[in-house]
């Protein structure tokens, strides 16, 4: 935790992390300050004047989880803010800040307080090592190890900047050190420095003849090391184990010095706009290479996919991060992981962009050949996740037909579907399938005769990253005889009467659901006026007008929907599917809207059914007398499994 300037305290009250991060989470920060300063929002931050030294000009910032000062320096988080402004103790801070957050102290068991005190010891240890490591890159024994870096173009100040270091042969050299500083042999193995035998004894240590690299918590606490070994020996790079310090899952490499960068960047003439932004990459030399070219608000992942833990983190820091992938399969990989990590958790506030490295490429050997130019132009490309997410699902599909149409339509809603926040999931789904009909509206990619506008061919600016995963059959059976009960009417509209009252309460996708809105506001009788048979309420309703198909499809090119009217004219291999021909008799098309109704809404069916014969006992005539027929007659179809469109 930082503390603001003048504020100390020794060995404070010892708390689990979990805690103190679940405080800290759920403490608004800028609410806490605002008690004491009067703040104004500047961007996504909050400024006002510093309540610690007296200022007329305001150089006091409040972020998402921390407050930093530019004129007298104080930086901290909500616990070290009431510690100062308020003169508390840090326990007295944490019950206070507690209190308010709904959250209870944990007590503090005498074994609670040896753990904390023997974490603190673990960080003395990494310390220690740290400052071993950084000496052997210098002496004699480093020699191979700096040579390596600075033939990956890492100038003396990114190296020193960074605490790169070297391991030693690990024959036992750090051990003694360490030893000598009086740290235990289990308190060594225990910071994930060396592995220990079922008796006890050392077994050798972990990190030998390789690069190290120190790994820091995103308060810049050293938690573990990384190592690079040079040669062919494997694995090439080496993470430290899970210790009660390092949880590999919730820590990303850099975002300490990210976060500071991007905190107290400034908006230099003529500097890159990259270099003000958050860019997640793959590896620590991609890190260290970004960082040494001005970009430095680069993080990585610790050789794992990116969790939901480090997504929080990374938005906690700003609310559109690029994530940057190798271009390779392995950053294909990558891309298609964080997307799927990523979408639950999406809101309005926070979100992801992406940039695919051409073919062999990453980001240390970018800025390397190409300089700081290069990895800005692939930045400025990045694009955004819904763009992303429509090439990862449509990747393969080329000239689909309408089975492989329906089948991607249904994997794009269940996509938008997974994420969590509801507005913001309609909007993908719209987003999503504004795309689809865009893409293959018609088949090939060229005009379907008789049809409208032209085909937009899918945006090259991202690489398609990933093969579509397949969806169950039934759910695109089930789109395609939706996609024909809509077809039916637009080639019989006239049957509209008899169907409206079912058809307007058919829960369907959303761009079929505007072609349904278009087609009834054509129509002019909207939902909610029809009696049980789809007729105008009321007994003296005059007869509705005789609908013509050219007039309808006039009306709904004219609404924009030409793109979605070429999807649902198209041939569909559905039995049945001849009633949406233009030559179909009237009665085979009624009948047959019917029975794809039942298919998809059996229960639907059957309650127009009820309804019909409901009718009938108020009011007896003809007409009222066939459609019962007609719904009886499909309804028995349904149920005898003489399924229309169901060959399977």
């Amino acid at each position: 935790m930082d503390l603001p300037r003048g504020a100390s305290y020794n060995r404070p009250m010892a708390f689990d992390p979990a805690f103190l991060d679940e405080l800290r989470a759920r403490t608004p920060i800028a609410a806490v300050v605002g008690r004491k300063t009067r703040l104004a929002r500047s961007g996504r931050q909050f400024k006002g004047c510093c309540p610690f030294h007296g200022e007329k000009t305001p150089s006091f910032y409040v972020y998402d989880d921390h407050f930093h000062c530019f004129g007298c320096g104080a930086h901290g988080d909500a616990i070290s803010f009431v510690m100062q402004a308020e003169g508390r103790s840090f326990l007295e801070a944490v019950e206070a800040l507690a209190s308010e957050a709904g959250l209870e102290v944990p007590k503090q068991a005498p074994a609670d307080r040896d753990r904390a005190e023997r974490a603190r010891t673990l960080v003395d240890v990494l310390d220690a090592a740290q400052a071993s490591f950084v000496r052997r890159l210098r002496d004699g024994q480093g020699r191979e190890g700096l040579a390596y870096l600075r033939g990956r173009g890492l100038g003396e100040d990114a190296i020193a900047r960074h605490g790169l270091g070297w391991s030693g042969d690990g024959r036992g050299a750090l051990l003694a050190e360490l030893k000598e500083q009086g740290f235990l042999v289990e308190l060594v193995a225990e910071a994930g420095l060396m592995r220990l035998g079922e008796d006890g004894a050392p077994r050798g240590e972990l990190f030998f003849n390789r690069v190290t690299f120190p790994i820091r918590d995103r308060r810049g606490g050293l938690v573990s090391f990384g190592g690079r070994i040079l040669g062919d020996g494997q694995p090439k790079y080496l993470n430290g184990p899970e210790t009660p310090l390092f949880v590999k899952r919730r820590t990303l490499f850099g975002l300490d010095r990210a976060a500071s960068a991007l905190r107290t960047a400034r908006p230099a003439e003529g500097a890159s706009p990259g270099a003000r932004e958050l860019v997640v990459v793959e590896g620590y030399m991609d890190v260290i290479a970004l960082h040494q070219a001005g970009f430095g608000g680069a993080v990585a992942p610790l050789g794992t996919a990116l969790t939901a833990e480090q997504l929080e983190a990374l938005w906690r820091v700003a609310p559109a991060p690029v994530l940057c992938f190798d271009g390779d399969a392995a950053g294909r990989r990558a891309a298609i992981r964080a997307a799927e990590t990523a979408l639950p958790l999406l809101d309005p506030e926070r979100t992801l962009r992406f940039v695919r490295l051409p073919e062999g490429e990453d980001p240390d050997s970018l800025v390397r050949t190409r300089g700081a130019p290069g990895m800005t132009a692939a930045l400025k490309g990045a694009a955004p996740l819904a763009d992303v997410l429509f090439e990862l699902l449509s990747e393969g599909v080329r000239d689909p037909g309408p089975e492989q149409r329906a089948s991607l339509h249904a994997r794009l809603t269940a996509a938008a579907a997974t994420i969590g926040h509801k507005g913001l999931a309609a909007e993908y789904r719209r987003t999503l399938q504004q795309r689809f009909f865009e893409t293959f509206a018609r088949r090939g990619g060229g005009a379907r005769p008789g049809g409208h506008g032209q085909t937009r061919q899918p945006p090259g600016r991202v690489t398609a990253m990933a093969a579509a995963r397949p969806v169950p059959e039934a759910d695109g059976v089930r789109l395609e005889r939706m996609r024909m009960l809509l077809a039916i009417l637009l080639r019989h509209p006239d049957l509209l009467h008899d169907v409206e009252q079912a058809f307007c309460h058919l829960e369907l996708p959303d761009e079929l659901a505007q072609v349904r809105a278009a087609l009834l506001d054509w129509a002019g009788t909207p939902c909610g006026t029809l009696d049980p048979l789809g007729r105008p309420a009321g007994e003296d309703a005059p007869a509705s007008p005789p609908l013509d198909s050219a007039g309808l499809m006039a009306h709904l090119q004219s609404a924009g929907l030409s793109a979605q009217m070429d999807v649902i004219l198209a041939p569909s291999p559905l039995p049945v599917a001849a009633a949406a021909s233009e030559t179909a008799m009237p009665a085979d098309a009624e009948e047959a809207w019917w029975q794809f109704f039942g298919l998809v809404n059996a229960a639907g069916l059957r309650d127009q059914v009820a309804a019909a014969q409901r009718v009938l006992t108020e009011r007896w005539d003809l007409a009222a007398q066939k459609q019962l027929i007609l719904l009886k007659s499909a309804l028995a179809a349904v149920e005898r499994g003489e399924q229309a469109g169901d060959d399977d």
